[in-house]
């Protein structure tokens, strides 16, 4: 599994960027362009949303739950990235 800073991931452009937190938290604030799949309906149904053929960033709170699923993502053959720190790392990097 590959992870990313806040630091790069604000350097690269055009990339699917995903929020795995609560709806609620993805409405109070997210990183721009970032589309929300909380982290039960992508852990059960990743064929819903993810293509194997694209690149996925994706990003929690903290960054312990986009690991989690990471790594799980990445064993069933997806290509994904952790963002180190999440959420609270990116609000901290503005």
């Amino acid at each position: 599994m590959n992870s990313i800073s806040v630091n790069e991931l604000k350097r690269m452009n055009n990339l699917f960027l995903i929020d795995i937190r609560d709806s609620h938290k993805y409405i109070d604030g997210h990183i721009m362009n970032a589309k929300n799949i909380p982290f039960e309906e992508l852990l059960i149904y990743p064929y819903k949303y993810l293509n194997k053929g694209n690149k996925y960033y994706i990003y929690c709170q903290k960054g312990h739950k986009s690991k989690n699923i990471c790594n799980l993502l990445s064993n069933q053959g997806y290509n994904v990235v952790n963002v180190n720190g999440g959420y609270e790392a990116w609000i901290l990097n503005e």
